[in-house]
């Protein structure tokens, strides 16, 4: 089918040719006012100023849209999330509220432990049916392409289980999504006393099936004291590395032990969290191709300090951002607060933070050829707002749904 949106009151992030935005160019945001858009099959292939309209496109399609007085713009990309899990964790919420630490909530059995025991109890059906809802939900806010990662089983069997409801989810919705092998999330109770048992079970249990079945793209690991040190994670994404799963990792949520120095020697997609940032860390990370995923609707749900995105941004680093929806810290898949969040607590500018949660955020789940930008040859996976005065204001007015529509391979849905 041909669809032609005209009367587009701003097209934001019309780009000929994408790259990975740093610096100076993250502030940038290329745009056309009062704009068409061509879109066939789900695929952009035209777009332009209106007045060239009867010179682009002689011949109308039957379809026409007119979007007047809308803003469009590419779909959120969220390469950070956890949305496959058998129950919320509102009781620790409260536990939160009435002062116990997320150590404290650990060592009594919560956090991550309390959704791999719920995890284990539930069939794939019903993470399926969960998790389904969930993209549901993303998608009306305007989410069109999503990375989710397993790491709630840590058992063979259950990281397994997770990782085919991620399958059968990339199977059957129209987002665009990834997949990652989170095994190495925490230490099962079990192997509490005996790392290199559960590390032995991941590579050799766990990694061979995932490679056998084509059940991840990607392999992570929880890099952090009390966890996995930089060595332990290092072993595993070596493992992950020689079945073709490119690490995308957690490092320094709550210390800074190495892990990124690890992590670039990995060749990292990414790393993400990045709360708390050394200097020489901001260092290593702008000289190298590894993307920096800030993920502040975590540090707003824990009360943690929110990542250095202003040092980051200035010394040249890569910038993506994702809601890391997961039931414990971030309970929530809205990127529009995400953004708001991202201007409002760590002083990005408004472009800053959407160039980071499209084209970049594209880049961190290697979908840069597909979605981000408005690209000719691109699938049409596009916003349309409210009508709203200037870009600003959709960080600015952080409690209002300002999306009027969302389109999907270039269906509304």
């Amino acid at each position: 089918m041909t669809t032609l949106i005209i009367n587009i009151h701003q097209l934001f992030n019309t780009r000929e040719v994408t790259i990975l935005l740093r610096g100076v160019a993250l502030a940038q945001i290329p745009s056309i006012e009062n704009a068409f858009l061509l879109i066939e099959d789900g695929v952009i292939v035209n777009y332009g100023h209106m007045y060239e309209l009867e010179l682009k496109i002689p011949q109308l399609p039957k379809h026409v849209i007119d979007a007047k007085g809308q803003t469009v713009m590419p779909s959120w990309c969220d390469s950070h999330t956890h949305i496959v899990f058998a129950k919320t964790r509102e009781s620790e919420f409260l536990d939160k509220i009435k002062g116990m630490s997320y150590a404290d909530i650990a060592a009594n059995g919560g956090g991550i432990l309390n959704s791999v025991a719920e995890l284990n109890s539930a069939t794939e059906d019903e993470l399926f049916n969960s998790a389904w809802q969930r993209l549901e939900d993303m998608s009306k806010l305007g989410t069109g392409a999503i990375e989710i990662k397993s790491g709630y089983g840590l058992t063979v069997e259950s990281e397994l289980k997770m990782l085919r409801v991620i399958k059968k989810l990339k199977e059957r919705s129209s987002l665009s999504i990834k997949s990652t092998f989170l095994g190495a999330h925490t230490y099962p109770i079990i192997f509490k006393e005996d790392h290199q048992g559960y590390i032995d079970s991941i590579i050799n249990d766990m990694l061979p099936v995932i490679a056998r079945e084509k059940l991840a793209d990607y392999i992570d690991v929880f890099c952090e004291t009390g966890f996995f040190s930089p060595q332990e994670m290092e072993t595993v994404c070596k493992a992950g590395l020689s079945y073709g799963l490119k690490p995308k990792l957690h490092v320094n949520q709550l210390h800074s032990i190495g892990g990124i120095q690890s992590a670039i020697n990995l060749n990292a997609l990414s790393v993400d969290h990045l709360e708390i940032m050394k200097d020489i860390d901001i260092k290593l990370l702008s000289k190298s191709n590894t993307i920096a995923t800030l993920l502040p609707t975590a540090a707003f749900f824990l009360r943690m300090l929110y990542q250095p995105a202003r040092q980051l941004i200035d010394a040249g680093c890569a910038i993506a951002l994702a809601t890391d929806y997961n039931p414990g810290s971030s309970p929530s898949g809205n990127m529009n607060f995400v953004i708001a969040l991202s201007c409002i607590q760590m002083k990005m500018l408004p472009e800053e933070a959407i160039n980071a949660a499209t084209i970049n955020g594209a880049y961190a789940m290697e979908v840069q050829d597909e979605l981000g930008s408005i690209t000719i040859g691109k699938k049409a996976n596009l916003i349309f707002t409210k009508a709203i005065p200037s870009l600003a204001y959709m960080p600015y007015s952080f409690g209002s749904n300002l999306i009027e529509k969302v389109m999907i391979n270039g269906m509304f849905i």
